[in-house]
């Protein structure tokens, strides 16, 4: 059986030509195209730089997003703690309550804003906001005398 096999192969290998053989690559390495390397190393290195340059733009409207957000955190820390003297027209636990009647007072025409309280369990509903406690509190008096006599001041810490 095993001579029977060993002829085969030499039947085999002496029916094909040596060329045959040495361009599959059975015996040796194929010969490489130099121009098709550099080829194909240039478009590697251009598709490696398209994408590090899509990562960068990536990378800056992150950046960019990101002190969106922080310049927009900034200024309104900064209006809170100028205006904190707020008229109150609802106070209420449910979130949806108080946006209900935020609609209502926006349809009277007032800048209406919701306040967590201090405590963060109240949602605040409040129609105006003033930056000196004299302004608040004289506002407050015409509000209760003309839209809500419920109406109260809070003020922000």
């Amino acid at each position: 059986m095993r001579t029977l096999i060993a002829i085969l192969i030499l039947v085999v290998i002496s029916m094909t030509s040596c060329k045959f053989i040495e361009q599959k690559g059975w015996f040796g390495k194929k010969k490489v195209d130099p121009v098709a390397v550099m080829m194909a190393r240039r478009d590697s290195i251009r598709v490696a730089d398209s994408i590090r340059a899509e990562i960068e733009k990536m990378k800056a409207i992150e950046q960019a997003r990101l002190d969106a957000i922080v310049a927009e955190e900034n200024a309104r820390l900064e209006m809170e703690s100028r205006f904190k003297y707020h008229i109150i027209v609802g106070s209420f636990l449910t979130p949806q309550y108080a946006e209900d009647h935020k609609v209502l007072y926006k349809s009277m025409g007032y800048d209406v804003t919701i306040v967590p309280d201090s405590r963060g369990r109240f949602n605040l509903v409040s129609a105006e906001v003033h930056e000196t406690m004299s302004k608040a509190f004289s506002r407050l008096q015409n509000f209760q005398d003309t839209v809500d006599f419920e109406a109260w001041l809070f003020v922000r810490d």
